[in-house]
């Protein structure tokens, strides 16, 4: 697990914590995840026009959706799929106290 990797965790839960207050758990789970999706997508579509000898002020020689499904790395799998994971779990653990505690509420009012 290299720095990076807790680097994007932290974020993705600070953003996820942030926007609590506004949205679901998994809503504000979910936005994080678009985040470092979309920055990683745009990483790889970079790596691939460098490798194709794209200089700075270029068109990229890259097709539309290449940077989805290509450069991928296990390092750039895991600055995604590790906050996805930690935002996720985050998401079950506020909805299983948000259920326990309603139920508590409907257990002493009667």
């Amino acid at each position: 697990m290299d720095v990076t990797h807790l680097e994007h965790v932290i974020i993705a839960l600070l953003i996820q914590l942030s926007l609590l207050p506004f949205v679901s758990a998994r809503v504000a789970g979910v936005i994080p995840l678009a985040i470092l999706l979309g920055r990683e997508i745009a990483q790889h579509e970079y790596r691939l026009g460098i490798q194709r000898g794209w200089a700075w002020g270029e068109t990229l020689p890259v097709g539309m959706f290449e940077g989805v499904w290509r450069a991928w790395t296990l390092d750039s799998v895991l600055d995604v799929l590790l906050p996805a994971l930690a935002c996720g779990l985050l998401a079950l653990l506020i909805e299983f106290k948000k259920r326990r505690t309603a139920k508590n509420a409907i257990k002493n009012a009667s």
